[in-house]
């Protein structure tokens, strides 16, 4: 991923980011002030994100979760934004953001209950899950923090405790126990298995 400031000489501010268009449609997250472009990501982790919001809509109203599509304020050494594979709104968030210019949570307002990231091949990928975004989300109030991890076969929610997460690690057949969606059924091993096409789709 490259940094992508308009200024070698000038990092952004949030306001900077959220007036920030350079006429194409590639998206950016800020970290600590600086645009980092972010790529497409792999067929398989998008059909991921995109089974496990269906999943998701049995037990929340489809309104409250977004796709790929939801901006997070976050605290860092400077401003810094990230863009979630899933989001999961609080009824208070999804007003906050009603008549807003773009899907941006801001500081000022509610954090999401729910964030789930796919995490991507590589190191740098995992470290960015698993560990800056872990701080940033917890330090935001998020109360849960999904990580999906297809390479290390396990999902680890993370839970706000305190100011803090502790995290849970599910792997194989055990069901996430989750406190926001306490419905919710799946195993990792299910989870990472709506990938598979329907034998009569095959």
């Amino acid at each position: 991923m490259t940094p992508a400031t308009p200024s070698p000489f000038k990092l952004l501010t949030l306001a900077d980011y959220l007036a920030y268009d350079d006429g194409t449609d590639t998206r950016y997250e800020l970290v600590n002030g600086e645009l980092v472009a972010m790529p497409t990501e792999s067929p398989e982790n998008c059909k991921l994100a995109k089974l496990l919001m269906l999943e998701l809509a049995k037990y929340v109203p489809i309104v409250l979760i977004n796709l790929k599509d939801l901006e997070i304020a976050v605290s860092g050494r400077r401003a810094k934004v990230r863009l979630p594979d899933l989001t999961v709104l609080s009824e208070a968030g999804y007003a906050a953001l009603a008549g807003q210019r773009r899907n941006t949570i801001t500081y000022d307002m509610p954090p999401p209950v729910l964030v789930v990231e796919v995490v991507s091949p590589g190191q740098e990928n995992r470290d960015r899950d698993y560990r800056h975004k872990r701080t940033e989300y917890a330090a935001r109030g998020i109360t849960e923090y999904w990580i999906v991890g297809p390479e290390m076969q396990q999902t680890t929610l993370c839970l706000w405790v305190n100011g803090q997460y502790e995290d849970t690690v599910y792997t194989e057949s055990t069901p996430i126990k989750s406190t926001i969606i306490p419905d919710f059924t799946l195993s990792t091993a299910q989870i990472l298995a709506l990938r598979q096409l329907p034998e009569s789709l095959t």
